[in-house]
């Protein structure tokens, strides 16, 4: 499947915009981008595998804050973080 990746999270995928996923659920495409970017899972996930409050998952334009979703191989996933400061 297809995924969009924040800015922000850049870093982890060498400045690349949208890169390829593979799992039948967002918990399993987290765990897949982990392993192809490392350090990436943590900065969406916290210690209690919850999505971190300012992670949002879209799935073809549709918000979803379950890691239990399902997705198909023709998916677009989108992540988005929310901005703060002050």
């Amino acid at each position: 499947m297809r995924v969009l990746i924040p800015s922000p999270l850049r870093s982890y995928t060498a400045s690349a915009a949208t890169v390829d996923g593979l799992g039948a659920t967002l918990g399993e495409l987290s765990v897949d981008l982990d392993r192809r970017y490392p350090g990436m899972r943590f900065r969406i996930i916290d210690e209690q595998g919850q999505l971190r409050p300012h992670i949002r998952f879209f799935v073809n334009g549709v918000q979803t804050r379950s890691l239990a979703s399902p997705l198909a191989e023709a998916d677009e996933v989108m992540i988005v973080c929310a901005l703060s400061g002050g």
